[in-house]
């Protein structure tokens, strides 16, 4: 298995998750194995990887999952415009107004 060589620039976890890990550690390790091995299977680079997790958080309606795969699309070298565009497409998919509420998530982290 690869490893993510942008790992070292990455911010850390939010608190809740760094708090859940210390209580369950067993867990985050096993879910965070399973994460290496879906996100290095196939052939996406890691930036359309992150932009793709961007489109499915949305179409979750995540707001944290939106959030942190914008920053680690960031992190991965997308562009505002290219994580924008992909907030964008989720328009005919999940509807304007869920797009819109996804779209704020995403300016909230493009704007700090």
């Amino acid at each position: 298995m690869k490893t993510n060589s942008a790992k070292s620039s990455r911010r850390p976890p939010p608190k809740h998750y760094r708090q859940f890990k210390k209580q369950f550690p067993a867990v985050v390790e096993a879910y965070e194995r399973l994460g290496e091995a879906c996100h290095w299977h196939g052939p996406l680079e890691p930036k359309m990887r992150e932009l793709v997790k961007i489109g499915i958080a949305i179409g979750a309606g995540l707001e944290t999952g939106t959030r942190a795969h914008t920053r680690l699309a960031l992190d991965a070298g997308a562009t505002p415009e290219e994580i924008r565009h992909a907030a964008l497409l989720a328009t005919t998919t999940v509807g304007f107004p869920s797009m819109m509420r996804a779209m704020t998530w995403v300016n909230d982290v493009l704007e700090k």
